[in-house]
Formats: C-alpha cells, sequence, structure tokens
C-alpha cells in the first residue's frame, strides 16, 4: 500500500517540529530530532544495518530549509549540516507510525553505547 501524500507541510521552529497534515485532515507532528536521527541517508543508515551509525548529541537540531523532491520526498537541510537525505512519502509516514517503537530502540541504543542526546562542548547559534 502506498502511503498517502501530505496536504500542507509546516515547520514549527520554536518547538522543532514538523507538521504533515493529510487530506483526511489528520496532522502529525515530528520532533527534528526524531528524523534527524532516523535519516534515510547512507551516512546515517549504512549500506546494510551492521553498518549504521549511531546519531548522538543531536537534541537540539532544527530545520534551516524543505525542498520538495520531485512527487515523491521531501529533503529535510538539517541546521548541523546533514542535507542527504531523501525522506519519501512512504518512509515518513511509516516514521509516524512507528514513532513509540522506533524512539524506544534508539534510546535503548544510546544508553548501550554510553551516550547522549546532548550534543557535546557548546552549541553556538546564529541569530
Amino acid at each position: 500500500m502506498t502511503a498517502p501524500i501530505p496536504t500542507k507541510v509546516h515547520y514549527h521552529r520554536k518547538e522543532r517540529e514538523l507538521e504533515l497534515t493529510y487530506a483526511g485532515g489528520e496532522s502529525y507532528r515530528l520532533p527534528v530530532e526524531y528524523l534527524r536521527v532516523f535519516s534515510p541517508s547512507a551516512e546515517v543508515r549504512g549500506h546494510g544495518p551492521d553498518t549504521a551509525t549511531l546519531q548522538v548529541g543531536k537534541k537540539h537540531v532544527g530545520l534551516k530549509n524543505i525542498t520538495q523532491a520531485g512527487r515523491y520526498a521531501l529533503k529535510l537541510h538539517f541546521d548541523d549540516g546533514h542535507d542527504s537525505g531523501l525522506f519519501s512519502w512512504d518512509y515518513l509516514f511509516d516514521l509516524i507510525r512507528r514513532r513509540e517503537a522506533n524512539w524506544a530502540d534508539y534510546l535503548r541504543r544510546l544508553d548501550e553505547a554510553g551516550a547522549s542526546r546532548e550534543p557535546l562542548g557548546i552549541e553556538i547559534k546564529q541569530l
């Protein structure tokens, strides 16, 4: 089954959440941190399950820009410089459906690695 295509995409900058609204009126908000750590890029996912790179220190990541890639995906330009993943409509809808399980698994993997969602060092934001 093919995922629905959003009728509206809105970035809530202050909350750092991407809102996807669909034709039936249902709306979902996904934290940018969640989207960043589950980026479909090879940089994050690797070229197989055992080559994925655990993303750490992404708690405060935001978006600089959102562009549409054809009629099938969004390209999210994160403010940490990452912008190589294409988020297809199918992948975004899967992230919505599996959000709780994905997030719990991510937190477990962070814990096992002794890593943190908090960034290392001093965060510097351009105004």
